[in-house]
């Protein structure tokens, strides 16, 4: 809507204080524009809505990646851990991930002060209620606030309202407007975007009950400590903050079951009151239920909230059924038979927008100036959405400083996987990361990220003077290790290091001794004392790099060969409609993402190679 109030002026204005609002605010704020983050309750910036974790398969990775650019999520998350736990410690570094419990006040604490560090940013506590287009009805240039009452100008805005937008709460049979329990849906934003013709959608997302920690019988349950070691989210973190407590973990059983399926008709989701489709990887216990009868029972990780809260969140169950129904199937449950709810679980229904209709940028096309970042792109888990609001907050403070955008690549991040799916495919459930979805996974582990992302982060202005000289100084350290890698270990050397050495006699490199089994960072202190004061998370990082690098060999060469594709420019307005051999379905998908280039067309589903030929040639016409 054009309007002509006076307004304050922003360089980049965010909408939204969840993990994805925080990110993008920061992120643009860094790298020096003046930035405004509008939220509709200040005290709720930062809020961990769902469950109280960071991390986990694909998700911990993501983190990483965001803190190796300075961000938020990763410090936070070592200000508020309470429990620490690596997945997959038994497999391949490539895919293990890092997770923490945090302590909900003191994540929302940490994330209030860092924000407040940054000199650049406002934080503006009001309702967006639409954007303030320029005459012609398309290019955004600020936004309105509270019905019309006040404006922000800014050359670009970011949207991160998470569930809030057009959202829906379903406790049972019974529904109203709203984003989060007690919180204002954002309405009048929604149908701005609906009327500004957005491919929109809806989604379905919930969270289960939350307990009474002091009413669950502990002593009865199978306990989850905290890892060992001394690993932290952010890799610049000098140390663990906070007591570690314990998670513990039940099982629903027959009993619990009958009672849900006996309550079926007063499930929203059965009833058909919800129709948004829900994330395929964390259905609802309803759901689950229904849709594995055979399963005698569901794990329930009861992990606490906080050091000095006696809330407790079940994770494993969230559910939207009425709450004596909720109640009824807890107590079924071991170690829960007294338990007392305190927020009974529900669903959130709400809109999004079909992420085809963005750049790798994440800006909207057809909207010069907006920017979407988080579950408004059909994505769920607080990781995604902060890497989003990363990617968004560092383009849009590249638009308004007048510089070319930027993006990140399948091969040198996941974020750069996530942003090339969603663009590219869209889709059809709430998108989760997963380290199946990286064809490059070997290359890009949790461990590695900042080696890996540092240069972009540094040319692209994103790091903070402190981050910067951490950064510098691990990356010599690492190049000092390698540079020990060549130094030739005699065979006694290397078993007495407590390397497997076997039939292995003769003289060989530092590096091939820790190809063998019993290579630790212990193990290339003592071949190596020279590195006796480099840490073992430096060390270990090196020591993954030998073991994978045949393997990373290969996959360098398949990069160079997809490169060769990536580097084929399709002309942005090209008729696909006007290329015999594509069926109508080729041509929709084609249309609304608007590959930018023959490698990703060749990503979007059902582009057959056939197809991909006949685009070759004519954008081969095109550019003759």
């Amino acid at each position: 809507m054009a309007t002509s109030l006076s307004s304050d002026r922003y360089d980049v204005i965010v909408v939204g204080g969840g993990h994805a609002g925080c990110e993008a605010a920061a992120s643009a704020a860094r790298i020096g524009a003046k930035t405004a983050l509008v939220s509709m309750r200040r005290d709720m910036i930062g809020a961990m809505s769902c469950n109280p974790a960071i991390g986990g398969l694909g998700k911990g990775h993501l983190v990483r990646e965001v803190d190796a650019f300075d961000g938020l999520i990763g410090r936070a998350s070592d200000a508020a851990a309470i429990h620490y736990r690596m997945l997959n410690q038994s497999k391949g570094a490539a895919v293990r991930g890092p997770r923490i419990q945090a302590d909900r006040a003191k994540y929302r604490a940490a994330i209030h002060a860092l924000l407040g560090a940054e000199p650049q940013l406002d934080i503006v506590e009001a309702e967006a209620t639409a954007l303030d287009l320029a005459s012609e009805g398309r290019t955004v240039r600020g936004l309105v606030l509270d019905g019309g009452d006040r404006a922000l100008a800014g050359k670009a805005v970011i949207l991160a309202t998470g569930t809030f937008l057009g959202a829906k709460l379903h406790f049972g049979m019974s529904n109203h407007a709203g984003g989060r329990a007690g919180e204002r849906a954002a309405t009048a934003l929604a149908q701005q975007l609906y009327a500004a013709d957005l491919p929109m959608a809806r989604l379905k997302t919930g969270t289960p009950p939350r307990l009474d920690g002091r009413t669950i019988d502990w002593a009865s349950l199978a306990m989850q400590p905290s890892d060992g070691g001394d690993w932290t989210m952010a890799l610049a973190t000098e140390k663990r903050e906070n007591p570690a407590l314990f998670c513990a973990i039940t099982r629903t059983n027959a009993v619990a079951h009958d009672i849900i399926r006996a309550s079926l008709d007063r499930s929203p989701l059965f009833a058909g009151e919800i129709t948004g489709q829900g994330p395929r990887y964390c259905p609802s216990i309803e759901d689950k239920i229904h849709r594995f009868g055979d399963r005698d029972g569901h794990q329930i990780f009861l992990e606490p909230e906080g050091l000095g809260d006696p809330l407790v969140y079940p994770n494993g169950i969230s559910t939207s059924l009425p709450e004596d129904v909720q109640l009824a199937f807890l107590r079924a449950t071991d170690g829960l038979e007294q338990v007392e709810i305190v927020q009974p679980g529900y669903a959130v229904e709400y809109d999004h927008v079909d992420p085809r209709i963005l750049g790798h940028d994440l800006g909207v096309r057809t909207m010069p100036g907006l920017y979407l970042a988080g579950q408004i792109n059909g994505t769920t888990g607080y990781e995604e959405a902060a890497a989003q609001g990363l990617v968004a907050g560092i383009n849009a403070a590249r638009l308004a400083a007048g510089q070319d955008p930027v993006r990140f690549d399948r091969d040198d991040s996941y974020i750069g996987v996530m942003i090339d799916d969603l663009v590219l495919q869209g889709v059809t459930e709430p998108y989760r990361m997963l380290t199946a979805r990286a064809e490059y996974r070997l290359r890009l582990r949790a461990d590695n990220a900042v080696t890996r992302l540092t240069d972009k982060a540094e040319r692209w202005g994103c790091l903070s003077s402190r981050h910067r000289a951490f950064a510098k100084l691990r990356l010599a350290k690492l190049d000092t290790v390698r540079g020990v890698m060549t130094s030739k270990i005699d065979a006694d050397a290397a078993e007495k290091a407590g390397i497997a050495i076997g039939q292995h006699r003769e003289t060989r490199s530092l590096a091939e001794w820790l190809r063998l089994p019993g290579a630790t960072a212990g193990a290339v202190r003592a071949m190596a004392p020279e590195l006796r004061a480099i840490s073992d998370d430096i060390l270990d990082e090196a020591i993954e790099d030998v073991r994978y690098a045949p393997y990373l060999e290969r996959q360098d060469r398949e990069i160079a060969r997809v490169g060769a594709d990536e580097r084929i420019r399709i002309p942005e307005t090209l008729d696909y409609a006007a290329i015999a051999g594509l069926s109508n379905e080729m041509i929709e998908r084609l249309e609304t993402a608007r590959p930018a280039t023959l490698g990703e067309a060749g990503r979007i589903p059902g582009i057959t190679p056939a197809a991909l030929a006949a685009i070759l040639v004519h954008a081969r016409r095109r550019a003759a």
